[in-house]
Parts: C-alpha cells; sequence; structure tokens
C-alpha cells in the first residue's frame, strides 16, 4: 500500500491519496479526449440467491456484464511503492497529512478491480440511470483542508468569484409533431390494478400467499413491447392521486391505489429520450423525445405534461449548439418555475409554465463550455475549461435560475472532474481523477467556498448510471442529505450493508446503522428528523421501507412497510430502477426495457397496508 505523500500531489483536493475509483460510478477514463462525456454502463445481475430459488423473469440488457458482488479482486494501485519512494506504511494515513494533523486509520484491505477503461479490462455496455455500480467495493477518498476563500493544492489555486457574462437568448420554433393519446383498451399494460399482473409466469393472484403483517400488492404493471436492442424507461412520478411512468415512446398514468389508468396513455411520435426528474409545485413535467426515427436523430423535442390530468401544454424545438454541440443526448431539470436543458456543451432555460425561453448558458472564460447541469432546489452548471491544454479542468457554478447567472464559480483542481452531484442543496460533489484512479467527495458552502472532504475507508456505493455524451450528474440512487449531513451506503459484497451519515463540517464519520435485512439498505430522502431507506429484497423476503432518526444517540431503523416475500422474485427483478414513498406506498419501477420477447417485461409494481 502506498505511503501518504509528504506534500500534496499536484492538483488534488487535500492532497487524496491513489485509490482507485468509487461509490457514486467510479469514472470512466476521461472521455473529453474521446469526443463526448460519461459512458453506457452494464448492468449487473440481481441479488444472490440460493440454487432452489426461482430466477427473476427479466434478464439484464445486452452487453457485457459489469463485475458483481464478492468478484475476484485484481491487482491494484496498493502493490506499487509510494508516490514518492518512501518505505512502506500500514496505510496511508500513517503519517501526518499535508496540512500538519494526523490522518485518520488507513485502507487496510486487499487490492481492488482496476477502474474501467483500464488496459485489459471490458468496455460496459448497456446505458441506464441507477444501475448497480462497477465501482462499488473500492475505497471512498480521503482527506480534507480547509482554507478560507481560497483553497491551494500543489500549487493550484481553487478560486470562487461571482458574476456571468452570458449571451442574450435567442427564441426558438416550435415542434411540428406532438403525441397523441391511445384509448387504454389498446394499452395492453394498463389492466385493472387488482394485483394480478399481465399473466404470464407471475401467479395470477400475486397476494395469495401473503404473511400477517406484510404489504400486499396494490398493482402490478407490465411493460409496453420495446425494440429488441431495448428501449429507455425513464423518471417516475407520483403524485396525490396518480402515479406516471415512461416507456420507450408512451406515459402511462395509474391511480396509486387501483392501479386503473387516470387518463389514456400518452404515444409520443418517438422514442422518449430525456425526462425532468422533478416535478413542478403544480405537477408538470416535461418530456423530451426524439426528432425521428433516423439514426443522425436528435433528441430535441420538448412536450410539458400535466401528470393529474394528462394534458398537454406548450411545446418547443431545442435547437442545436454550435459546432460539437449536440442534441443528441440531453438532460433536464427543474428548479422552482425554470426548465433547464443542457445539452453536450451548453444549455438552455424556459419558463416550465408558458415554455418562455429565458435564457442560454454557453461558452464562458477561457475555454469553459457548460457540460452538465443538476436541479432541484438550486441549479448547478458544470463546465469544462481548457480542454487540450496545460490549464484544463473543471467549474462548478450555481446559476440563478431565473437569469442563469452565476451565483459563484467554484474552479475544481487541474487532474479532477465533477463526476455526480450526490446532492445540490447542500452541494455534495463526487469528483474523480483518472490519472491516479483516485476519487473524492467534497462538499462546498453556500458561497461555493470548501466545506469538507469525507474521510472514510469504506467502499461507498450508492447507483449510478452515465450519460452518453453529457454528464448525468443527479443520475444516482442511494444518496440523501440535510444540512449538516450526508448519508451514503456502504457496499453489499454480500448480504446487509450499512448506511454511514457524515458530517458535512469536518468530513468525518458521525454514526452508522446495518441493515435490517439480508440485503443492502440504500438511502432514499429524509424526511423531517428521519431518514428514509429503502432495504432491498433477499431471495426468501420481500423488500421493506424503514425509517431512521438521524437525531440523538439511537439510529435504530423503524419498519414502515414490509413488502410480501411471495413477490421478492419479481422485486428483485427491476434491476435499473426507481423507487418511492409517498403515503404509505411504496412504489419501484423499471428504467430500462431490454427488449426480451420471450415473456413480458416488468414496468411498475405498488405495494401498500
Amino acid at each position: 500500500m502506498s505511503q501518504p505523500p509528504s506534500q500534496p500531489p499536484q492538483g488534488g483536493f487535500g492532497a487524496p491519496q491513489d485509490q482507485p475509483p468509487t461509490g457514486g460510478d467510479g469514472a470512466s477514463p476521461d472521455p473529453r479526449s474521446q469526443g463526448g462525456f460519461g459512458a453506457p454502463m452494464s448492468t449487473p445481475p440481481p441479488p444472490a440467491q440460493p440454487p432452489q430459488a426461482p430466477a427473476p423473469q427479466n434478464t439484464p440488457p445486452a452487453g457485457p456484464p459489469g463485475p458483481g458482488y464478492g468478484y475476484p479482486q485484481q491487482p491494484g494501485p496498493y502493490t506499487q511503492p509510494g508516490p514518492y519512494g518512501q518505505p512502506q506504511q500500514p496505510g496511508p494515513y500513517g503519517q501526518p497529512g499535508p496540512y500538519g494533523y494526523g490522518q485518520q486509520p488507513g485502507y487496510g484491505y486487499p487490492p481492488q478491480a482496476p477502474y474501467p477503461g483500464a488496459p485489459g479490462t471490458p468496455v460496459p455496455g448497456g446505458p441506464g440511470g441507477g444501475s448497480k455500480n462497477p465501482f462499488k467495493g473500492k475505497p471512498a477518498l480521503v482527506i480534507a483542508a480547509a482554507v478560507a476563500g481560497l483553497l491551494v493544492v500543489g500549487g493550484t489555486v481553487w478560486a470562487v468569484t461571482g458574476g456571468g457574462d452570458d449571451k442574450k437568448p435567442v427564441a426558438e420554433k416550435s415542434p411540428s409533431s406532438s403525441p397523441s393519446v391511445s384509448a387504454p383498451a389498446s394499452d395492453a399494460s394498463a389492466n385493472p390494478g387488482d394485483g394480478s399482473g399481465d399473466g404470464g409466469e407471475e401467479s395470477d393472484d400475486l397476494n395469495a400467499d401473503r404473511k400477517a403483517g406484510e404489504a400486499k400488492v396494490l398493482w402490478y404493471k407490465s411493460a409496453p413491447d420495446a425494440p429488441g436492442s431495448g428501449a429507455e424507461a425513464p423518471g417516475m412520478w407520483i403524485t396525490g392521486k396518480t402515479a406516471v411512468k415512461a416507456a420507450y415512446k408512451q406515459l402511462f398514468a395509474f391511480d396509486v391505489g387501483d392501479g386503473k389508468p387516470t387518463w389514456p396513455a400518452l404515444t409520443f411520435p418517438q422514442k422518449i429520450c430525456a425526462v425532468t426528474p422533478q416535478k413542478t409545485a403544480d405537477d408538470k413535467v416535461v418530456i423530451a423525445y426524439m426528432s425521428s426515427s433516423a439514426s443522425s436523430a436528435k433528441c430535441n423535442q420538448l412536450q410539458q405534461i400535466d401528470l393529474n390530468t394528462g394534458a398537454k401544454g406548450w411545446t418547443a424545438q431545442l435547437a442545436e449548439g454550435d459546432l460539437f454541440d449536440s442534441t443528441l443526448t440531453i438532460e433536464l431539470s427543474i428548479t422552482g418555475k425554470t426548465l433547464t436543458v443542457g445539452r453536450s456543451m451548453s444549455g438552455t432555460a424556459y419558463d416550465v409554465t408558458s415554455g418562455k425561453k429565458l435564457w442560454d448558458k454557453k461558452k464562458y472564460g477561457t475555454g469553459c463550455y457548460p457540460a452538465g447541469f443538476a436541479g432541484g432546489s438550486k441549479l448547478l452548471a458544470v463546465s469544462s475549461c481548457g480542454a487540450g491544454s496545460s490549464t484544463e479542468h473543471d467549474e462548478v457554478q450555481e446559476l440563478d435560475p431565473a437569469t442563469g447567472k452565476a451565483r459563484w464559480t467554484t474552479k475544481i483542481p487541474k487532474g479532477w472532474r465533477v463526476g455526480h452531484a450526490y446532492s445540490v442543496d447542500p452541494v455534495v460533489l463526487y469528483l474523480t481523477n483518472d490519472a491516479k484512479k483516485t476519487v473524492n467527495i467534497t462538499a462546498l458552502k453556500s458561497d461555493g467556498t470548501l466545506r469538507s472532504q469525507l474521510k472514510s475507508d469504506d467502499g461507498l456505493a450508492p447507483e449510478c448510471g452515465f450519460a452518453i455524451l453529457n454528464r448525468d450528474l443527479t443520475g444516482c440512487f442511494g444518496t440523501a442529505a440535510d444540512a449538516d449531513t450526508v448519508y451514503l451506503p456502504t457496499e453489499a459484497k454480500s448480504g446487509p450493508n450499512e448506511i454511514v451519515a457524515f458530517s458535512l463540517a469536518t468530513g468525518k464519520e458521525k454514526w452508522r446503522v446495518k441493515s435490517p435485512g439480508d440485503a443492502a439498505m440504500m438511502p432514499m430522502r429524509t424526511d423531517g428528523t428521519n431518514l428514509l431507506a429503502y432495504v432491498e429484497p433477499s431471495y426468501d423476503s420481500g423488500g421493506r421501507v424503514v425509517s431512521i432518526p438521524t437525531g440523538g444517540g439511537a439510529h435504530t431503523p423503524v419498519k414502515l412497510l414490509q413488502n410480501p416475500a411471495g413477490t421478492a422474485n419479481i422485486e428483485s427483478g427491476f434491476y435499473s430502477k426507481a423507487v418511492d414513498y409517498v403515503d404509505g406506498r411504496f412504489y419501484i419501477s423499471t428504467l430500462r426495457l431490454t427488449g426480451n420477447d420471450e415473456a413480458k417485461e416488468k414496468l411498475m409494481l405498488a405495494y401498500g397496508k
């Protein structure tokens, strides 16, 4: 295991040690040199089952499989001498850190597998947000340093500035086509929600073997047919009366209680290619679909939808950007009344209520191109600056949603790349360093200055997906944060894992709690003084929803809902998934259709008392 440096390495955050990628998604080799951001991620197998247990009905998307839980470890960077040729120590934190204080105990476990893209490793395939993470089990960063206003690391100044110089926006045309309405009778997946699903190999009565204390299946939906190459099924939105789900070219709405269609399914002219993860305060979302079925088609058609009624609102056609600024893939997010649409090298904002264009976010400074946006209660933009030069680096900005102007700008040290935003409010960023195969989780203050960096010797393992050309900043399941704490899951190699609460003031662990089940427990969101978490199903037990007190000294999970063991094989078959717990009901849906014609694919499942 390599020894800590006696001085900060060039371009690091508080001189993180040479650790392999971990946590949120790790990172593929920096694709900016390959013409795009991010890479597709393979979908892992379902939870391990004994030989006699029935296998889930669905099969993972095609493509080389990622490493599963407990896979054999490969030679890693720990077998090499320290970066400065010093004698080995029992852990990288055996010596005082570069800022003069003692370090935490080191990473004392065996070498890990190389990061994706390393020589001899397969290229992952099968995109889909929320898919299992091939970087699980890698140590999660490191050491902290805090300097007011400026962070100097290895000669690099991490500066925070204000202002912005975006150009005046230009109005765009509306699309020539819009979604049509499909009658419920023609929609094979919109069957009455009586718990029977759509037939196939599952039991006709999914509640037949329900035991005392278990929740019941409220309804179960199969997915519409998808092409053999697969299709996206992004998003899942729950209102007071309707659960809405996108799949391939359609948008379905189900009554939250009985699963009956609340409005006729909407069919779009082409496949859905992006959605807003968030909904507005009055339950509106925006759906993007492709311009045509041609291989050169763009993801540029925008349609606002009312989730409660299915009514179609405004439409718009997203303009192409400058050279190399593509809409082959885009990302959508909502912050307040602002819809932000991210291309590969710029962004455009609309009033989400009226569709009026508000502003463009384009190149600024010395070759800084916006490459990703993260919405929610705050709006963040991540830009790539000085590509191909000696000053190449990332920058993070908080934008005013109404004007697009930067409230602050934070320069990320050279060599580090922003992979994900685990939280936008407070700001918690997952950073990667491809050259060093190192990762870092950093929290920022409300003015963009450094707040802390997490210190842990655990493999922190949220489930994150990749965008193909632009960054999927908020595409992680298994992260939650409140004003003072971020909650992250450890890896579950075989059996239960833990959720660790980290102080955002210090980066240190505050407490941890073990999964009460036989499988992984994943944070969903904070709810007042409690953390809501989903305990995944095992071969003989359904999943469950638990509430974990975040204050005081006891953090024992309290069971809110126990899903039935009789449907554990169906529940565990949602490999790439979205989950939510609203008004005492638990919803799980797929985010990716494989295109398998041998059996009906799963779309959505709802449990309740």
